[in-house]
């Protein structure tokens, strides 16, 4: 537990080298109709696979478009998307982007109590962490630390980010406080806790 402790407060110490959230939600707006195409007009995007971004954290929005396009996070779709942009860019599309309501989804009952099971308490016989301990017990996250929210994010995109950190094609986490969360997860539990996340409003 105080490994843990000790990597949450490195995380947030962290934040300091995001890039401050700010931005113009109009020019974002402008600017979006690029991003519709996958996350929809207003970020909420229809296929499952492609991640909700209405409601999201400014501050993460715009680490992960940063990292799109330094290489820091690798993906063949968002990559050449995040080159073109700007810093100005980046922090207007965020203003937008998380001034949107997000629309959630629903879990699938079967999954519903082993979901929740890990989301509020872990794992403490395998060392996972409970999710609420970072991204609070809604769901809504950490703009502080930087920790995004996840309620009503698609599960399937879920079970795929996590896959990605356990198996280290995803690495962009402060830390590698996901990359080791992940590394303990079996894929039932990450298929519970993705289903949960899913309806979770």
């Amino acid at each position: 537990m105080k490994k843990w402790l000790m990597t949450l407060s490195m995380a947030a110490a962290m934040v300091s080298s995001v890039a401050v959230a700010g931005g113009d939600a109009a020019a974002g707006k402008a600017k979006s109709a690029m991003c519709a195409g996958c996350h929809m007009a207003d970020g909420n995007s229809v296929n499952g696979m492609w991640p909700k971004i209405a409601g999201q954290h400014e501050s993460y929005l715009i680490k992960q478009l940063q990292d799109f396009k330094a290489g820091g996070r690798v993906d063949p779709t968002m990559q050449p998307m995040a080159a073109g942009l700007s810093e100005d860019d980046m922090a207007n599309l965020a203003a937008f982007y998380s001034s949107q309501a997000l629309k959630t989804g629903e879990a699938d009952p079967a999954l519903v109590e082993k979901g929740k099971e890990i989301f509020m308490a872990g794992n403490a016989a395998s060392g996972v962490a409970a999710c609420s301990s970072c991204h609070a017990p809604n769901g809504v996250g950490n703009p502080a630390a930087n920790f995004p929210a996840l309620q009503g994010q698609h599960a399937d995109y879920t079970v795929k980010q996590l896959k990605d950190f356990r198996a280290g094609n995803r690495a962009n986490d402060a830390g590698k406080m996901m990359q080791n969360v992940a590394a303990k997860m079996t894929d039932e539990e990450i298929a519970a806790v993705s289903s949960y996340i899913q309806g979770l409003n």
